[in-house]
């Protein structure tokens, strides 16, 4: 195991980097979900394994409420000669926006807020009383996860099905630290697959269970069917739903509080653009944006690309950094879909060269925060969440140092 804390002091390292090497552009995925919350991946090593085989060099983990797989992540980077980021997310509510009826980055729920910590400490710290109160989080999640799984029980009785899931069993072999939606949706779909071989007989079943509305989706994709399963079963208005408790939401300065205790960078995930050019209302103009998000004492954004346009991602992205707000690029893959690890914009088209160039620069800036906070010192942010400097780029040159003799 590595940690940057036995890389050499700073002077050094910059002095050794200036001499050694270049501003080599990496492949960055800032942004991956493991199977300790959902993920496309059976397990962290095939992260790694697809990773290596697409060039990826800079890999984020980036779980919702859970560290617990940044050990295993480490030691794989370390092996792959890859540098790891070490992340988390959150599902918060805003309670002032939600009055205002205001969507930020959950274009369904006012007031409700993903946000992420970017560059935590490794190995994670986090003291009380957030570790009780981030436990009390996924207690609630796997409460609620196992009052929809009781209604899809209920549902594949009602329909005279012998098909029964239960929490232990996908716990035991699809879910690691938090069970989800999707985890019932897996485990359904894996149970009427190898009952039912015949698509005419998967057609018949879920005609069934859908209160006889066809199917849609090709039922021999498995990524389909279960994303068909979570539409048909557990969004609000279907017969599996179950309403989210208050309890399982903090506000979101408890968020950042959690996020900061842990030595990591409080970060905005933007929605950005849908196929139609829209945006939610906190993110439809950006220099308002940008002013909101400064307010509110968030000096971090980040996107998941292959949701947006090219030229409308662009436009964001280059406009943010340029206002000294660091800028990191993921794919989340929080879904059963397999796709590429390259970071891809929407209809698979790649980054351009401006953008996989910030991309790595906002790579090493969240690097040079792991580095600095591992050294006992400020990083990008403070302890109280305020910027250290008012630039990017003694922390672009200084990330970059770090990971170049990570990987050498």
């Amino acid at each position: 195991m590595q940690n940057l804390s036995t890389l050499p002091e700073k002077s050094q390292l910059l002095k050794w980097s200036r001499e050694e090497t270049d501003l080599h552009i990496l492949n960055v995925n800032a942004h991956l979900h493991t199977p300790y919350s959902f993920s496309a991946f059976k397990d962290i090593p095939e992260i790694f394994k697809l990773a290596k085989e697409q060039d990826v060099r800079i890999l984020g983990i980036n779980d919702f409420y859970s560290t617990d797989g940044y050990e295993e992540f480490n030691q794989l980077a370390v092996d792959n000669k890859i540098f790891p980021l070490f992340n988390i997310e959150f599902i918060g509510v805003n309670q002032k926006d939600k009055e205002k009826g205001l969507r930020l980055n959950d274009p369904g729920n006012p007031g409700r807020v993903y946000l992420s910590g970017k560059g935590l400490s490794f190995p994670p710290q986090l003291d009380e009383p957030y570790v009780s109160q981030v436990n009390e989080i996924k207690k609630e999640i796997i409460k609620r996860v196992g009052a929809m799984l009781d209604k899809t029980n209920i549902l594949l009785k009602n329909m005279g099905s012998d098909i029964i899931l239960s929490l232990d069993e996908i716990f035991a072999k699809y879910a690691v630290d938090l069970v989800r939606e999707r985890h019932i949706a897996k485990a359904l779909r894996i149970k009427v697959f190898e009952k039912y071989a015949s698509i005419e007989e998967r057609f018949a079943f879920f005609e069934k269970l859908y209160g006889g509305q066809a199917p849609s989706t090709n039922l021999e994709s498995k990524a389909a069917v279960e994303n068909e399963i979570r539409n048909m079963l557990f969004k609000a208005g279907k017969e599996a739903f179950v309403e989210e408790g208050s309890k399982a939401f903090l506000p979101i300065h408890l968020i950042k509080e959690i996020i900061l205790n842990a030595g990591g960078i409080p970060t905005y995930p933007l929605l950005a653009d849908n196929p139609n050019g829209e945006y939610t209302a906190f993110e439809k103009d950006k220099e308002v944006l940008l002013g909101e998000l400064k307010n509110r004492n968030v000096h971090s954004i980040e996107f998941i690309p292959n949701r947006n346009d090219l030229n409308l991602l662009k436009e964001y992205a280059m406009f943010f950094w340029e206002n000294e707000v660091l800028v990191t690029f993921g794919t989340e893959h929080n879904s059963p879909d397999m796709i590429p690890m390259k970071v891809e914009t929407r209809g698979h088209i790649d980054l351009d060269d401006e953008l996989k160039e910030l991309s790595y620069k906002g790579a090493c800036v969240v690097a040079a925060h792991q580095y600095l906070k591992a050294k006992g010192e400020e990083g990008y942010v403070k302890i109280n969440g305020e910027r250290n400097g008012n630039s990017l780029q003694p922390f672009v040159e200084l990330g970059h140092a770090v990971i170049s003799k990570f990987l050498k």
